[in-house]
């Protein structure tokens, strides 16, 4: 098969058809407007068509696919209003996470934080990007689990695939790699003095400058 990321068996033949998909789609290789060829992917998969058209309904339901009958599916891609929902999400759960990550980080959680924004600088000055964006996935992360609340993780991971294909583009910039490391000090740096509202703040400018980056990266300051 194609690089596709293989079949784990953790989820059925449907969910890994509609994770392929929803990954081509999140990551641009099918273009705005692009129909997703039913027989084209059956082929590739070497998988029947009935697996295919279940993932083509999750899809849709996620409003990543335009379904029309007798023509086919159709790739949707991201509007601004798009990426405006996707970052109030984020920002609301991100907020909440470290307001509850400062009362319970200890202070091996605080020096992996700044291990992860050392590492990140290490590998961008050797031009490591998914390396780069592999430490900052787990910047976050360990924020998340510093907050005790396996149902809050559970609900920031949800929209990481939306936004990685921007993150990857991003981390090719070294101006927004500076931008987003100072950004990531001044969190830890929050973290450390224990003030929630220094926290937040820092969070939520984070994420409003992320936000604002994406947009360059998918063009739609219109």
């Amino acid at each position: 098969m194609a690089d596709n990321g293989g079949f784990s068996g953790d989820f059925s033949l449907t969910d890994e058809i509609a994770n392929i998909i929803r990954k081509r789609i999140i990551n641009g290789e099918y273009k705005i407007g692009e129909k997703i060829k039913e027989s084209q992917i059956a082929a590739e998969l070497k998988v029947s068509r009935t697996p295919i058209r279940e993932a083509f309904k999750m899809l849709e339901e996620e409003d990543l696919i335009d379904y029309y009958p007798y023509r086919g599916c159709f790739a949707k891609g991201f509007t601004k209003e798009d990426i405006a929902d996707v970052y109030a999400v984020r920002k609301a759960l991100e907020v909440l996470a470290i307001e509850w990550a400062v009362d319970k980080i200890n202070d091996e959680g605080l020096s992996e934080l700044k291990e992860q924004c050392d590492l990140m600088e290490f590998y961008a000055t050797r031009g490591e990007r998914q390396k780069v964006l592999d430490m900052n996935n787990d910047f976050h992360e360990i924020i998340y689990k510093a907050t005790g609340s396996r149902f809050l993780v559970q609900a920031l991971r949800s929209y990481k695939s939306y936004i990685n294909r921007s993150k990857k583009m991003l981390y090719f910039d070294d101006k927004y790699l500076s931008e987003i490391l100072s950004e990531h000090r001044k969190i830890i740096e929050a973290l450390k003095m224990k003030d929630k509202n220094m926290a937040a703040d820092a969070i939520s400018t984070h994420l409003e400058h992320s936000q604002k980056r994406a947009e360059k990266i998918w063009h739609v300051d219109e």
